[in-house]
């Protein structure tokens, strides 16, 4: 008997000996069995899927003039077909406003988060993923400048430095975000002010290094970016609850900020 893992290399291995037109006409029957299991009152529509380059991990169905348009991210084409059966199911679902049931959100996540298909994400990501102009020098602080201080402070120059960069627009829900597939960390705008605390900033940067000391951990298809050792070295600053505290008080002025036109 197969190991379950060599059973899903022997389906991978026979799904990529298909050809396209056969595939997409395997896949288009699926989407044909969840309409008829979500819906059996009307008749099953014509399905039309396209495989399409996304930057990310994104699929899309839409019914237009009586006809099911479906788009798989290419990222996705060799997924196991019990993962395409499962897709098939969840978007089918959410169509209806339906919730797809876990035996399908389960099947897919594991297909999601096979090597193969996140090691593909991570470099479709970066090189699609939208380009953004860097910028480093604030009105008043220097990313550069930060990152280097709290990098000697708290982790013995050992992270090495990714592309750092001011966002685009003031923000206040999201004050910084690492994204490691484009190996850069983003600070809010709305932290370069006379008003904030250098502190604040050293903070934040101090939270997203963390992220790349401490990476996303996969478990039984979820994802964990903030672990134990996460939340235990996180304490580690020195102002840690001076800064959380401050956030607390001031983020309806920063949201008053990110708002101001």
């Amino acid at each position: 008997m197969k190991s379950q893992k060599a059973q899903k290399q022997t389906r991978r291995l026979t799904l990529n000996n298909i050809s396209d037109e056969k595939l997409i006409r395997m896949i288009a029957r699926y989407y044909e069995q969840a309409f008829r299991h979500y819906d059996k009152s009307r008749k099953v529509p014509p399905v039309s899927v396209e495989i399409y380059p996304y930057s990310g991990i994104n699929h899309t169905i839409r019914l237009r003039s009586g006809r099911a348009f479906v788009r798989i991210s290419d990222i996705c084409v060799d997924m196991d077909l019990e993962g395409q059966r499962a897709l098939a199911f969840i978007l089918v679902a959410k169509l209806y406003r339906r919730q797809a049931a876990s035996v399908h959100q389960e099947a897919y996540n594991a297909c999601l988060n096979s090597s193969h298909i996140q090691r593909r994400a991570i470099k479709t990501k970066s090189v699609r993923g939208r380009k953004t102009p860097l910028l480093t020098d604030g009105d008043i602080y220097d990313l550069d400048e930060v990152f280097d201080d709290v990098n000697i402070k708290y982790f013995n120059k050992s992270i090495k430095k990714p592309q750092l960069t001011w966002s685009t627009r003031k923000t206040y829900r999201v004050l910084g975000h690492h994204d490691a597939t484009q190996d850069k960390i983003v600070i809010s705008r709305s932290l370069d002010t006379p008003e904030t605390p250098r502190f604040i900033v050293e903070y934040v940067m101090f939270h997203e290094m963390l992220h790349v000391a401490h990476p996303t951990v996969h478990v039984n298809g979820r994802r964990y970016n903030h672990t134990p050792a996460f939340r235990r070295d996180e304490r580690r600053f020195p102002k840690y609850h001076a800064a959380e505290r401050w956030i607390e008080q001031n983020v309806r002025k920063l949201k008053r900020a990110a708002k101001r036109k």
